[in-house]
């Protein structure tokens, strides 16, 4: 007898409790490359694991706009702390593309059509979470669709920032009333009132301050991603055009430095 060839059991499952847990019959058949190029999986692959990263980190920003709102610090460093992990493991797919060479994604750019990460509506709300407001950000996704309508939801909900905000008054501390009851699909422009109220924060050196810090520590951790993913664009495509009709590299260079909480920075300043 071979081994696999064993008679089963009628009230044996056909596959593992593992494979069935995980979905992997149909995960692992969702990698489907559009060219005979070998390099094409590697692309798939790196590209499905950001999205399963942003899908988590948008579970875990959920939860920590709740905790903050209820006053719940203890859960929300934790949370801060397992986004801050989450985050640095975006950074592992980039370093795998990095080996793909200009001429091996030349061999299957043209499969990817106008297909391009700008049009990933995970990582378009992720930004709206983390604060950015700005309708660019709905225009790779068709009218009424889906992806649009998720991303429009996240610019009219409360972001981060605005939950620490709405923590900080939880806790007592005299946040600006047009901040706490502001118009949240609006940009969230820089106060010197509440940076003077996060200085005050950081010198009472409590549980906030570690909030605050650990939000510095995401701003840093995104910006890495953006700065090491822009470099791989750089090495892989130079200086041309990008697939969803951007300006490539130079487009992403332009989003490199944006602060996702200016105001935390400022605070700095006055410590």
């Amino acid at each position: 007898m071979r081994w696999g060839d064993e008679i089963m059991s009628s009230t044996r499952p056909a596959t593992s409790e593992y494979t069935s847990y995980l979905a992997l019959d149909e995960f692992l058949t969702t990698q489907r490359p559009r060219s005979e190029q070998p390099d094409e999986l590697l692309f798939i692959i790196a590209h499905q694991v950001h999205e399963l990263w942003f899908k988590l980190l948008l579970h875990e920003f959920d939860c920590l706009r709740r905790r903050l709102e209820t006053g719940d610090g203890e859960g929300a460093l934790h949370t801060l702390r397992r986004a801050a992990g989450a985050l640095r493991a975006t950074v592992s797919p980039i370093e795998v593309l990095q080996t793909l060479t200009p001429r091996q994604f030349a061999g299957f750019r043209s499969a990817l059509g106008t297909g391009s990460g700008t049009q990933s509506a995970q990582f378009r709300e992720l930004e709206a979470v983390l604060g950015r407001r700005d309708a660019r950000m709905l225009e790779p996704f068709p009218l009424g669709g889906t992806e649009r309508r998720r991303v429009a939801a996240a610019m009219d909900r409360p972001s981060v920032f605005d939950s620490l905000l709405a923590y900080l008054a939880v806790q007592g501390s005299p946040v600006p009333l047009d901040r706490l009851h502001r118009d949240v699909s609006l940009p969230l422009t820089p106060s010197s009132e509440v940076q003077e109220l996060l200085a005050d924060v950081y010198r009472a050196d409590g549980l906030a301050a570690q909030l605050c810090e650990h939000l510095v520590e995401i701003d840093m951790l995104f910006r890495e991603w953006r700065v090491r993913h822009v470099g791989m664009v750089e090495r892989i495509i130079g200086d041309r055009p990008g697939t969803g009709g951007t300006t490539g590299a130079a487009y992403l260079h332009a989003a490199a430095p944006r602060l996702l909480f200016p105001d935390l920075w400022a605070a700095r300043r006055q410590l």
